[in-house]
């Protein structure tokens, strides 16, 4: 936690982000580069046939929805209770990105269900709380957008994502606690063929660092914003 907090100091993080920012960046172009090269070299799949493409793109795009609403949440809890200079600019930060990702692995999702299940979207526990997180998204970001006072609105998103984070686990599960047609985990589980599961975790890799490198500069552009606004306000005087 005191790793957290020495580095709210918007001073220190825009040091610490500008010097990880090109290694992150570099990271995700090696990855994901890599995982397109492996995957599309990847022969068919023995059932699914050239749709299991769209796993590379569907699987990193549905984890991160979740993993960035999880770094959400925990943001919005440092603002609430230890009241972090920067968590509420982070978190507010990774909305629009966890809201695309979301997104993504929604249309993805509809797209690689059409083949393999004969429709594109059926109202079961896993595709009905994923649709519900990207409502969240939108809700918390509307929500920052709709109240002027800053300090009310990170509050008021802040309870909010707090709130919506019981739907993570609800995603998540959804499969064992009822009957779906998404299919279960098949990563740790070792169901997924070695030729499918090197690139597979390469886009996911990729996925994580360049999430991580756009939430960077999102949250440097929005602290030199802060910056700009208070020398106007500062020469206005």
């Amino acid at each position: 936690m005191n790793f957290l907090f020495r580095y709210a100091n918007p001073h220190h993080f825009m040091r610490l982000s500008g010097a990880v920012l090109p290694f992150t960046a570099i990271a995700a172009l090696l990855c994901l580069g890599a995982g397109f090269y492996l995957g599309f070299s990847a022969p068919p799949d023995y059932q699914q046939g050239r749709t299991v493409l769209l796993m590379f793109i569907h699987v990193p795009a549905a984890t991160m929805a979740m993993g960035v609403y999880g770094a959400l949440a925990f943001c919005s809890l440092l603002s609430l209770v230890w009241r972090h200079p920067l968590s509420d600019t982070a978190a507010r930060a990774a909305a629009p990105l966890g809201a695309l990702f979301t997104a993504l692995g929604l249309v993805t999702g509809s797209l690689w269900g059409k083949p393999m299940w004969g429709t594109y979207w059926v109202w079961d526990a896993r595709l009905t709380s994923f649709l519900l997180l990207l409502f969240v998204y939108i809700g918390y970001m509307a929500l920052w957008n709709a109240i002027e006072d800053e300090v009310r609105a990170a509050r008021a998103a802040a309870i909010l994502a707090l709130v919506g984070a019981v739907n993570i686990p609800i995603i998540k599960f959804s499969v064992e606690w009822w009957n779906t047609l998404h299919q279960g985990e098949s990563i740790v589980s070792g169901k997924l063929a070695p030729v499918f599961l090197a690139p597979l975790l390469l886009m996911m890799a990729g996925y994580a660092f360049l999430f991580v490198s756009l939430w960077m500069i999102r949250i440097r552009t929005a602290i030199l914003e802060r910056r700009a606004r208070n020398l106007m306000q500062a020469g206005v005087r």
